[in-house]
Formats: C-alpha cells, structure tokens, sequence
C-alpha cells in the first residue's frame, strides 16, 4: 500500500481556494504546468511510501497514538510560493506551530515501519500544479518554469482563505486511477478535544 499521512482542510476552504486558482490558472505558462484538483489537495504530514499490509496495524496504533496528545487546532489557506521550477504550492497560517509539532510526531512514529532515516523536515503546503511529466513536456515546462512560476505565485501571494478546524489525523493511499493518482482514507482519528477548549 503506498501510503501517507495527511490533515485534510474542509470543503469551504477548499472552494474558496479554487475559487482563487481558477483566474491564475488563465495566465502564462499556467497551461504547461500539471494542475491539481480540489480532491487532491491535502496537507501531508509524512509520505510513507510503499508499505506492506501486515504493518498496518502496528502503524495504526502509533498514529492513534499520537492523535490523542496533539490538539486540535485552527488553520488557514494562506499565500503561495514554488519549490525551484517544479511545484506550485499554497501555503498555511494560523496555529502552524501546533501542525508541525503534530507532524514530528508522525515522523517519529512511522519511522520504525517505513524505515525512514532522514531528518524530520517539514513545509506545510498545498500542492497546486506541477512541470509536465513526459520528457520532452518537461523541457518545455522548464523553459518557463523559473521565469513564470514566479508571477503564477505573485498572483496568489495575497491570498488569505477562511480559518478553518483542524480536528482529524488522516492516514491516506495514493490509488493508481486511469493514469492519474486517488486519495482515499484508509483510517481517521480525532485530534485530541481539549485544544479546542482551550483554544490552543
């Protein structure tokens, strides 16, 4: 199972980001660029990679584990940005302190199963689009990428969605899907309740 493990925003964030999206997506160089859609935009935590099905009970009670002690907390859909001249990316405000926390603590307890041994680095994003993905494509993305990934970004660095609740530990798999990638939950949990009384 290729999995991973994902806070996913709730669907009014999700329509005021694609409300924002869809002018940007008409200016140059957005055409040769690879674009998401709303059912693909998540928050990952941790990409687990390929992962045996007899682990997966062992990797559920370590992330059950973890969403018991992490809280609840409010977030946003907030700017944008690029990594190099590959992604284009949404980014996150509000109680990130509390998102990260939360995904250091899956690193360190899907590490055992996934056998991962790099260090915890981690950059909320949204993934919005990315350089083509045949080729001869990603030459031609390439030309334009670095110059117009830039004014793609600019054009949502202004960006600020609603704030929103982030209440669930998702655990995910990326299912092949007529050439393209689904996202289904495999397993949700709660964050723990007392974040949201205490407005943590």
């Amino acid at each position: 199972m290729r999995l991973f493990v994902a806070v996913l925003p709730p669907v009014e964030a999700l329509q005021g980001l694609h409300d924002a999206v869809a002018p940007v997506r008409g200016l140059p160089g957005a055409d040769r660029l690879r674009w998401t859609g709303v059912q693909g935009w998540h928050l990952t935590l941790a990409f687990l990679g390929e992962v045996p099905e007899q682990r997966l009970p062992e990797l559920e009670a370590g992330l059950a584990a973890v969403a018991e002690v992490h809280p609840v907390h409010r977030l946003s859909i907030s700017g944008a940005g690029r990594f190099g001249d590959r992604v284009l990316w949404a980014g996150v405000d509000g109680q990130t302190w509390a998102l990260r926390r939360l995904a250091e603590a899956v690193h360190e307890a899907t590490a055992e199963v996934t056998g991962e041994t790099d260090a915890f680095a981690f950059h909320p994003h949204l993934t919005l689009a990315r350089a083509g993905s045949s080729r001869g494509h990603r030459r031609a993305v390439q030309r334009v990428a670095a110059a117009e990934l830039d004014g793609l970004a600019a054009a949502l660095a202004d960006y600020r969605g609603p704030e929103w609740e982030a209440a669930e530990l998702h655990l995910m798999e990326s299912v092949p899907d007529r050439g393209a990638m689904r996202y289904e939950t495999v397993r949700a949990w709660p964050l723990a309740a007392w974040g949201r009384a205490e407005g943590a």
